[in-house]
């Protein structure tokens, strides 16, 4: 048998050299379009950053949100994530209390949506506001928990979320982790 010479050797690596890379190629381009669906798609993570949802969620905390595809299937109380256009670029997160087509009347700082007391006990810091809102069609009425330290639809020149805003719904808090929780 005879033996290989150096440059044989050489341009026999070559060739494995290439399509190791190619195959390492392949993998990461495949982890990143896993991974762009599933954040298109499914869900993904968020910090918060302002005290609006003290105490429920605090600054700093860690959540996984899946993303809404169907506003319709939100519930009362949900802590839901949207865009608004007073806040360009951001994404809020507050806790949904109103519906299109609902009637909501904050009296004193206690809301009622068509006319039934919501049990809020997730609400820090209630302050004593009156305002009457009924929510258009496709649109949604959100509030944050720390009502005395929230800037809220009570405040917003449009005070509704058009459906199309809504991205998405917490789901688990997950840091710190002495606070683990996951949302109903």
């Amino acid at each position: 048998m005879a033996k290989k010479n150096e440059s044989q050797i050489l341009q026999d690596e070559k060739p494995k050299k290439k399509s190791i890379i190619k195959e390492w190629i392949i993998d990461i381009v495949v982890v990143a379009c896993v991974a762009l669906f599933v954040w298109q798609f499914v869900g993904y993570g968020v910090w918060i950053t302002s005290g609006s949802m003290i105490p429920r969620l605090e600054v700093k905390d860690r959540l996984i949100v899946t993303r809404v595809h169907n506003p319709e299937n939100l519930k009362e109380g949900d802590i839901v994530l949207f865009k608004n256009d007073e806040f360009k670029g951001e994404i809020l997160i507050k806790r949904l209390i109103g519906f299109p087509g609902d009637k909501i009347e904050i009296k004193n700082g206690i809301v009622f949506r068509n006319g039934e007391e919501l049990k809020e006990d997730y609400v820090k810091n209630n302050e004593k506001y009156n305002g009457t809102f009924k929510v258009p069609e496709n649109k949604y009425f959100f509030l944050g928990d720390n009502r005395a330290n929230s800037d809220d639809a009570r405040y917003w020149k449009d005070p509704y979320i058009d459906e199309s805003y809504i991205e998405g719904k917490a789901r688990i808090k997950y840091y710190p982790i002495k606070d683990f929780e996951i949302f109903k």
